[in-house]
């Protein structure tokens, strides 16, 4: 087998939809991707996703889990708790056990579907925070799958996250990308699931099949990113950059210049794990090799 490609320097889980992430040394696979990835979602009074595209002040809610949530087959107690801060704010428990209310016509882009609702003190604390009517709703795996948009990961799901199960960002592309800028920005603006190092900028781009550790993994398609990683996620106020700056290095017209332009801009690579992941818990760990099984000659001929 040749050497490995990179290794993973970084694991990253978003509990609740467009709120911060949680920075984890390992972190168990499931059918949707991480277990507790963007299981959770704010909505308004329609049911309708609030994301930090609409609402930049997510950025400043953070979304703490137990450690042990990451453990191999752990399950919550009636003592377990995601705690939710913010500025101004009490915090806010969350029980882990399922509560047992139910919203129905929850919807985000283009699924809608039933969720379990996490009850009138979360809704009571949202609202406030926000400004608006929201309420805390979270995936009920038990009766709702949402697929994986079948041109790119046919037959995959995922919960609440945008499109795919993974993604997949190199510390050498956000490397790349800041030496270009005034001022550097952070991993956070990218919001990746897996940061891997020690491979050349971009190359993730082309990565079609990949092992990490003893896991495979399939990179779909070329991340397309929104204005989300314009807001600074310490202030949640929006500038120009760093999309400025990737409209100039990373866009369809610079990277496939003879497909269709859409105005996108491309910053890492979604990917879907093609393990079964029953049985025996499957844990992916920060310091695991990543290693190229196959890949695509350029950005241009990768998936987009």
């Amino acid at each position: 087998m040749e050497a490995a490609a990179a290794k993973i320097s970084s694991i990253f889980i978003y509990p609740v939809k467009s709120c911060r992430g949680i920075s984890v040394p390992h972190a168990p696979l499931t059918p949707t991707g991480f277990r507790w990835d963007r299981q959770w979602l704010i909505v308004n009074q329609k049911g309708r996703a609030y994301t930090q595209r609409v609402e930049p002040k997510l950025a400043l809610i953070q979304v703490d889990l137990p450690i042990e949530a990451f453990s191999p087959g752990w399950e919550p107690t009636m003592d377990s708790y995601m705690v939710i801060k913010a500025p101004g704010m009490d915090p806010l428990k969350v029980p882990l056990r399922k509560p047992s209310g139910v919203a129905d016509g929850v919807s985000v882009w283009e699924w809608s579907g039933s969720a379990l609702d996490e009850g009138d003190e979360a809704s009571k604390w949202f609202t406030k925070f926000i400004g608006k009517p929201s309420r805390l709703v979270r995936f009920n795996a038990a009766s709702e799958t949402r697929p994986v948009d079948p041109a790119y990961g046919r037959g995959h799901n995922i919960m609440f996250s945008d499109g795919f199960p993974f993604m997949l960002l190199s510390q050498e592309s956000l490397d790349a990308l800041n030496k270009l800028m005034k001022e550097p920005v952070p991993i956070n603006r990218f919001r990746p699931n897996i940061l891997v190092r020690g491979c050349e900028p971009f190359s993730e781009d082309v990565w079609t099949k990949i092992k990490i550790g003893q896991f495979s993994f399939d990179g779909v398609k070329l991340c397309a990113r929104c204005k989300v990683p314009s807001i600074n996620q310490d202030t949640s106020i929006a500038g120009s950059e760093p999309n400025e700056t990737l409209m100039k290095v990373r866009s369809d017209k610079v990277l496939r210049p003879n497909d269709k332009q859409q105005g996108r801009i491309y910053f890492g690579n979604n990917m879907v794990c093609k393990e079964n992941t029953e049985g025996d818990p499957k844990l992916v760990k920060v310091g695991d090799p990543v290693f190229v099984i196959q890949k695509v000659s350029s950005a241009a001929e990768a998936a987009a």
